[in-house]
């Protein structure tokens, strides 16, 4: 395994390393004025959200790697304490790029990337009229990381407002996130879309306390099968399914140990837990 220092490497390297490895980060699209009401739009994928109680996101606009620059972004949120963050879809995703040319000061990147201004609610800056999920924000603080070149501002905000696309909603008015064709920042001219098979449903733990890897039987631990995926999907239950009856669950048991852990290995990549659980029982 490689291993580095930061103090090791130049600035732009290590910009490198963690925009490669810290990835897919979500996009977060920033609507910004100035105190003459010139507006800016900028995507930084350094962001996410803190909290609900309030609701919090921060994104962090980095300083040039290059010349140390500050970005408009920040210079206006620091001036007006405003702005509205914008979720990226796939829809749009090639106007988001367009506008994170480094455009002069002054200079309306609604207006270079084609996308439209829609008018916020309680605050000034605009929203993207055409991202599926929008935030009207206040200024609560900002944080600066250092004062060299490649450094970070954690820019914190509150959520005053949220705008929902209701074809993203389900039957309960909650968002469904497969319907927001959502975009992931990866490293370099990388991006994920975030649909179709790029999805995994990951059964989590919050209801059931899984029994762990340790508990499991010692043949399925020792498998060189089963990887340590399926180890955590067969150890995500509250007790060992030796009392279920199996008998209607039907699967084709061989009498070769390592032929069954292949086909429980296929059974569990299809979510069929009680069907591969019953060929490695049996």
């Amino acid at each position: 395994m490689k291993s580095i220092q930061p103090s090791e490497v130049t600035t732009a390297e290590m910009h490198s390393y963690l925009l490669n490895s810290i990835a897919p980060r979500p996009i977060a699209f920033v609507s910004t004025i100035d105190k003459n009401n010139i507006v800016n739009l900028s995507p930084y994928s350094c962001f996410n959200f803190f909290g609900a109680n309030p609701p919090i996101l921060i994104f962090s606009p980095t300083k040039s790697v290059r010349d140390n620059v500050e970005k408009h972004t920040l210079e206006n949120i620091r001036e007006t304490k405003e702005c509205t963050v914008n979720i990226v879809s796939y829809e749009i995703v090639e106007q988001m790029s367009l506008s994170s040319t480094a455009y002069d000061k002054g200079v309306n990147e609604f207006i270079k990337s084609g996308l439209s201004e829609l008018k916020s609610e309680l605050v000034k800056p605009p929203r993207v009229k055409e991202s599926p999920v929008q935030f009207e924000c206040i200024l609560k603080e900002i944080i600066p990381m250092g004062n060299e070149g490649g450094s970070g501002n954690l820019v914190i905000c509150e959520v005053i407002k949220m705008h929902m696309d209701e074809s993203a909603l389900d039957e309960k008015g909650m968002i469904d996130s497969t319907k927001l064709n959502l975009m992931g920042r990866m490293g370099g001219n990388m991006y994920v879309k975030a649909s179709g098979n790029a999805l995994l449903s990951v059964q989590k733990p919050t209801r059931n306390k899984g029994i762990g890897i340790d508990k499991l039987p010692l043949h399925i631990i020792e498998s060189d099968i089963l990887t340590g995926n399926h180890l955590a999907k067969l150890a995500n239950i509250e007790k060992l399914p030796i009392d279920i009856d199996f008998k209607n669950i039907e699967v084709p048991i061989t009498s070769s140990r390592e032929e069954n852990h292949l086909l429980a290995a296929r059974l569990l990549d299809k979510g069929l837990l009680l069907e591969a659980w019953k060929l490695l029982l049996l």
